[in-house]
């Protein structure tokens, strides 16, 4: 533990998932000082980063400002080593658009979709060109803020306008019907596949942070072969976007049995009740030994 010296736990930021990262922040930072780490909490929100002096950071901060790149980068001109993906894997995993259009060239199964922009209006054509009922989200925030799912004209006006309120760019992708997963990824190992069952009509912000109805199953009740291609596709989608370390990729399971990327997250949840300590559990890691693995992997040299 004295060989990691001094961590800078960096949680809360300016984002719009400051509450969530407050909640995971405190949870690793608290794990930490249990396994006897030299670690402290550093809030960017509060401090300046010219007053940060530690020997590496493990970063807790979700959404912009915190896992869109541009902490990664401000850390890389400090000198200062730090978790998780580096500038231009953070960066693009936090654009769903962009993310979709590498899973498109890389061939990877994932949802037909448009991007709207203030100046298009045509929603009547979205529908028509998505299948009629389509979910719509700002391309760069996360936990499930500004998304609607839209299945009229009216619907579509009003979720757009809605994400728009958090971004230039929206995505505008076709519904899905199905069964929602996750599979976390951590220092190269693929964890076992967590599914998320709610009673809403989607897993939004309140299914993951405040509703009591929602179940996990971990490992997901899918056949092995399921359960690979599942598993080969999250990993090829995390190496497309240029993510290390550790993170999180979405899927879909239609009623058909074919599964959809829907995004990669390089800074997930870390309280002790979120997915990827769930899938870690599973596979026979405690929360202590998970959050020292992801803290372990801030000396692998970055590109």
């Amino acid at each position: 533990m004295q060989q990691l010296g001094r961590v800078a736990v960096m949680f809360g930021g300016h984002s719009a998932e400051r509450e969530v990262s407050l909640r995971s922040g405190q949870a690793v930072l608290n794990t930490l000082l249990d396994a006897g780490v030299d670690a402290f909490a550093f809030d960017p929100k509060l401090e300046s980063l010219s007053s940060l002096t530690a020997d590496r950071v493990f970063i807790v901060l979700h959404g912009r400002g915190g896992e869109d790149g541009s902490m990664q980068g401000a850390l890389q001109v400090l000198g200062l080593p730090y978790t998780g993906s580096g500038v231009l894997g953070s960066a693009l995993a936090m654009d769903k658009i962009r993310c979709k259009w590498l899973f498109q060239a890389q061939g990877l199964p994932t949802a037909p979709f448009l991007v709207a922009r203030p100046t298009d209006t045509d929603y009547a054509s979205m529908l028509a060109e998505l299948g009629g009922k389509v979910m719509v989200k700002p391309a760069n925030e996360g936990s499930s803020i500004g998304m609607s799912a839209a299945s009229t004209v009216e619907e579509l006006a009003v979720a757009i306008t809605k994400a728009h309120q958090y971004d230039h760019e929206v995505l505008v992708e076709r519904w899905i019907d199905g069964r929602e997963f996750t599979i976390a990824i951590v220092n190269g190992e693929v964890l076992p596949i967590v599914e998320m069952r709610t009673p809403r009509a989607f897993y939004d912000y309140e299914a993951k942070y405040q509703a009591n109805s929602t179940e996990y199953l971990c490992p997901a009740p899918l056949t092995a072969e399921l359960t690979a291609a599942m598993q080969t596709s999250a990993l090829a989608a995390f190496k497309a976007v240029g993510a290390s370390g550790w993170g999180r990729v979405d899927l879909m399971l239609d009623q058909q049995g074919k599964h959809y990327l829907l995004e990669v997250n390089t800074v997930p949840g870390m309280t002790e009740k979120s997915l990827v300590p769930m899938a870690a559990k599973a596979a026979g890691y405690s929360f202590q030994q998970l959050v020292l693995a992801i803290l372990g992997q801030t000396e692998q040299a970055r590109g």
